[in-house]
């Protein structure tokens, strides 16, 4: 991994919120342990096409938004500052974003509610609908990044066995508390 790779400062969060599950849970634990965030997205033409030129443009703004935002930790780039052109994928036309972060909060607020938005908004001119899910979240211990294979396998899970504390989604969470369970019996 390059320097470029490694991750960035962190920053202090701001809210804890009840969890889904009914008990009064942090749903991050700042110091112990952070969100890894994967999304995929299939391309509906090569990133060089004028179809895309407008998702194109909107790279740097919306990674340096990333990079500045309450929460990050890190995200997988390359030299250049994103991660288009990394293909871990057997599909040439599958984008991967993977990224930390302090808490779900932090993550769901850049997601939806910064000009990030407007890009999901737009979405459809530039991606394919996957019909599996595209995106996964899991705790993972402080101090360690989430890697490419790792991602992969959350997504698997995910679109085999739905939300659980092993990979979940915005509209269904689990706390660390939930995901320390499931590993402590060995699930």
């Amino acid at each position: 991994m390059t320097a470029a790779m490694m991750s960035r400062a962190y920053k202090t969060p701001r809210a804890r919120r009840p969890s889904l599950h009914g008990m009064n849970q942090p749903t991050h634990h700042p110091d112990r342990f952070h969100l890894a965030q994967v999304n995929i997205a299939q391309l509906l033409a090569p990133l060089d096409d004028p179809q895309l030129a407008g998702f194109v443009a909107r790279l740097d703004e919306i990674n340096a938004l990333a990079d500045g935002s309450d929460g990050f930790v890190w995200r997988l780039q390359t030299e250049a500052g994103d991660a288009t052109s990394l293909r871990v994928f057997d599909d040439d036309r599958l984008l991967v974003n993977l990224s930390a972060w302090r808490s779900v909060e932090a993550l769901q607020q850049y997601v939806y509610r910064t000009v990030h938005a407007e890009l999901i908004r737009q979405r459809a001119a530039w991606f394919e609908r996957l019909g599996r899910p595209h995106y996964a979240l899991w705790w993972i211990p402080a101090g360690t990044l989430p890697t490419v294979d790792e991602a992969k396998q959350r997504l698997a899970h995910l679109d085999a066995h739905g939300p659980s504390p092993q990979a979940f989604q915005f509209h269904k969470r689990y706390t660390v508390n939930d995901a320390a369970m499931v590993q402590a019996a060995g699930v």
